[in-house]
């Protein structure tokens, strides 16, 4: 499945979504960062987008979906507790 089908799909349940894709094909690693998850578990922030792709799940278009829900603060505190080491 091609990424921008994927990105456009999720943009139109999530409008304010920022989508980052990795992967290829059948197998790919969603990060959606909305504030439309604001207050909802994580489990069903997964479910409401994995709901969206129902059909290539079923068909075997999509094999794996992995997803990552966030709203903004959640995002913004998950980057800034990541440490950059320097190499020398």
């Amino acid at each position: 499945m091609q990424a921008d089908i994927v990105k456009e799909r999720i943009l139109g349940k999530y409008g304010d979504a920022r989508v980052f894709i990795e992967g290829e094909d059948c197998n790919l690693e969603v990060q959606v960062i909305s504030d439309g998850f604001t207050n909802m578990p994580i489990v069903k922030r997964q479910q409401s987008i994995l709901k969206l792709f129902e059909a290539e799940l079923a068909s075997g278009a999509l094999h794996a979906l992995s997803i990552r829900a966030r709203t903004p603060s959640e995002a913004k505190a998950t980057a800034s507790s990541l440490v950059q080491l320097d190499m020398f």
